[in-house]
């Protein structure tokens, strides 16, 4: 009879705990340069042993995750395209926007630099060189948020990259660490944010050419998907995490995070 009552208590002991403990979970849809940074590897396990949350990241282009979270399949989004963000929000799919981090981009390329662009600070006026040199450029082509940089320079450079596409502009249509493994291997010029190139290993030879332009800003957003649109949405366990994100806790995870010895994301929620 005590052995029955222990396993009835046991049982019901696992009924309260055991679903409940394996629900405590978030889906965020985030970007590969962010995974390939290693960034969630440094940051993610401190939220969890202070929660109990378990974060499961799914990492694509900034474009993709955007339309993953306005189907609902995720919790929260954490990428860099603010325009973008905005009109996620906007259109009803998130709860408010708020800045996280920033960085910046970089372009980088073979060390003969056969465009000659090394040391320029303009960087649409380095696209124009590489373009009119008709040397290897690879570019993400997924309509990331570097992607989205990218195609901003390129038209404020006067280039129309569509056209060149398949000639000395190559489109990978794959994340940052693959792009710069392409990029590497063909001796091709790339875009890349500075926290994957400075994780990146296989590098070949390249180096960072192009820096220093404020149009290289790259800020970095997150936003709580909105329960209402999607009902499916874990919003109170969203909400911790965002809340964590953005907390004086959080943001010194994020500047602790150290590539080589180097800082290589700079918190600045709240402004």
């Amino acid at each position: 009879m005590v052995r029955h009552a222990l396993f009835a208590l046991t049982a019901a002991a696992f009924i309260a705990s055991g679903p409940a403990a394996a629900d405590r979970f978030i889906i965020v849809q985030s970007t590969t340069s962010t995974q390939n940074s290693g960034l969630y590897g440094h940051i993610l396990p401190i939220f969890r042993e202070r929660t109990g949350i378990e974060v499961r990241v799914v990492a694509v282009g900034t474009g993709q995750a955007i339309r993953n979270a306005a189907n609902g399949d995720g919790d929260v989004l954490l990428v860099h395209a603010p325009k973008a963000e905005e009109k996620f929000v906007t259109d009803g799919h998130g709860i408010e926007r708020a800045d996280v981090m920033y960085n910046d981009f970089v372009i980088v390329g073979p060390a003969s630099d056969p465009a000659g662009v090394a040391g320029m600070r303009d960087a649409a006026a380095a696209l124009r060189k590489i373009a009119e040199a008709a040397v290897p450029f690879a570019s993400r082509g997924d309509d990331s948020g570097t992607h989205k940089a990218e195609l901003r320079l390129w038209k404020e450079a006067g280039i129309d990259v569509a056209a060149a596409s398949g000639s000395w502009y190559r489109e990978t249509g794959s994340g940052m660490g693959a792009t710069l493994n392409i990029g590497a291997g063909m001796g091709a010029y790339a875009m890349t944010d500075r926290a994957t190139w400075t994780s990146f290993g296989n590098r070949n030879g390249h180096r960072i050419v192009v820096e220093g332009d404020p149009r290289l800003f790259n800020q970095y957003g997150i936003v709580l998907v909105n329960p209402e649109k999607h009902p499916n949405v874990r919003a109170g366990l969203g909400r911790q995490f965002v809340d964590w994100v953005l907390s004086e806790e959080g943001q010194s995870a994020i500047a602790s995070y150290r590539v080589e010895g180097r800082q290589v994301f700079f918190p600045n929620a709240g402004g």
